[in-house]
């Protein structure tokens, strides 16, 4: 039995969305177990417009919610009896339980899961990973997109790893595609950083490097997996989701703007949801945070049911396939 404990107030559409995705999860996967954190008078009331198997769910009373103003490291410390805390602390203590899902702040997850569940022995940074569609309909994950601004070659290789194994695990992508981001592909261009990196990661038996990146095929489908410190990787995955929002956006002013648009897009109708259901990144869960002892996700703030229930599906098959077995070996190795 995979057993996951889920932080229910965490989100925008908390509790009702955290519920609906879990109830969804439990329905479909018969060997998981969830445990909802949260105001429990609450989450029981919403529960009763739901069926499943009670005897796989249960509520731990947390009466506080951590805000994404409030100051990560103070709220981890200062409200025991939030949500968040409740899950770490079940994560931490609780050796039956093998992850967590939030969609609360980042920084409280981050500071958080560091503190109380510990990184992986020879893990120098944790990494949050994201999943993003690609052109040719598969995905493409970037390492790190957040969690570290300022990062060391030594970093940028560990994150490699721990992706690499991330989509083996997760993904059954047997060897992923890993790509350095760049300012341009050739192998002497960019920063001091870039240029350290690159050479650690070519002379990587455990990676399948292919060279560099420029932001601009992010999503063209030829990399299964893009290396980069959070700073760079945090701007290259808003700036990516921001322009496909936009030009959803647009795509929709265009096909409404006029009588012979609108007679278009009847016909196109069909493919016009494809697209926007292709394009929505609540069919791809949350950004993993990679290198810590137990499965941690990080859900966007704004996910719906669909998106909660796909985040607890990436932590149970990270769970069930061992990926932090797999990094902890991986790290531990004498070339890595």
């Amino acid at each position: 039995m995979i057993k996951i404990v889920l932080d229910c107030f965490g989100g925008d559409h908390s509790p009702d969305a955290n519920i609906e995705g879990a109830v969804k999860a439990l329905n479909e996967e018969k060997d998981l177990t969830i445990i909802l954190t949260g105001d429990e008078k609450i989450i029981s009331e919403k529960l009763k417009g739901y069926s499943y198997d009670k005897e796989r769910l249960s509520i731990v009373h947390a009466p506080e919610v951590i805000g994404c103003n409030e100051a990560p490291t103070l709220s981890v410390f200062h409200k025991k009896e939030s949500s968040l805390v409740k899950a770490l602390d079940i994560l931490r203590t609780d050796s039956s339980v093998g992850g967590l899902v939030s969609l609360g702040s980042s920084g409280a997850l981050l500071v958080g899961a560091v503190v109380k569940v510990g990184k992986i022995e020879g893990v120098h940074r944790p990494g949050f990973c994201p999943i993003l569609p690609t052109m040719n309909h598969d995905i493409v994950a970037l390492c790190d997109s957040g969690a570290s601004a300022d990062c060391t070659s030594d970093e940028l290789l560990q994150f490699a790893l721990m992706g690499s194994l991330y989509l083996q695990k997760a993904y059954n992508k047997p060897s992923p595609r890993v790509a350095l981001l760049k300012v341009g592909t050739e192998e002497e261009k960019g920063d001091n950083l870039r240029k350290e990196t690159y050479p650690l990661l070519k002379n990587e038996k455990q990676i399948n490097f292919v060279g560099n990146m420029e932001s601009r095929d992010f999503l063209s489908g030829k990399y299964d997996l893009v290396v980069s410190d959070g700073f760079s990787g945090n701007v290259l995955l808003k700036a990516t989701e921001g322009t496909a929002l936009e030009m959803l956006k647009l795509l929709k002013k265009t096909l409404l703007g006029s009588f012979k648009a609108k007679i278009g897009a009847l016909f196109l109708k069909k493919d016009i949801y494809q697209l926007k259901n292709f394009m929505d990144y609540s069919n791809y869960g949350g950004a993993v945070m990679l290198g810590l002892k137990k499965t941690v996700v990080k859900g966007h703030g704004s996910s719906k049911g669909t998106s909660v229930y796909h985040c607890l599906i990436q932590a149970y098959t990270m769970e069930k396939n061992k990926l932090c077995d797999a990094i902890e070996k991986a790290i531990s190795s004498p070339k890595a």
